[in-house]
């Protein structure tokens, strides 16, 4: 399965791509106070995106060696990742006032330019990992 690794990789990105841009396209447009971004047909594509992206996140995860949980990179972005999901619940629907929704909403894109620093350094620390060491 190794020899599909790339093209699993580029599905993977384009997935994280898509996901994050309807975020944070869902995300403005509710700060707007546009109400048919939370409607079902802009959810539906979120669910199958997000489906789709897990899907990959899996398959790469079965394909890599053991060895990559060594230096846990992979465990802190996968720790954001969680903080990234309940940050984007309470900025799409669970906050309760526009003031909390719009503060939770800056910190999700703050936690997935995070995690995708941590992604492209394959270092816990992402983008301080070079002045660091």
């Amino acid at each position: 399965m190794f020899e599909f690794y790339p093209q699993i990789k580029a599905f993977h990105v384009g997935f994280v791509f898509a996901s994050v841009s309807l975020f944070a396209l869902r995300g403005l447009l509710s700060l707007a106070g546009i109400r048919w971004v939370m409607a079902a047909p802009m959810r539906y594509l979120s669910y199958a995106i997000d489906t789709a992206l897990l899907t990959s996140a899996l398959m790469l995860l079965t394909i890599l060696p053991g060895a990559v949980f060594a230096n846990h990179w992979l465990t802190v972005k996968l720790s954001l990742l969680v903080v990234y999901v309940v940050l984007g619940s309470f900025a799409l629907k669970r906050g309760r006032t526009r003031r909390i929704r719009a503060i939770c909403y800056l910190a999700a894109l703050v936690v997935i330019v995070m995690v995708y620093g941590i992604a492209r350094h394959h270092h816990p620390l992402g983008w301080l990992s070079g002045l660091i060491g």
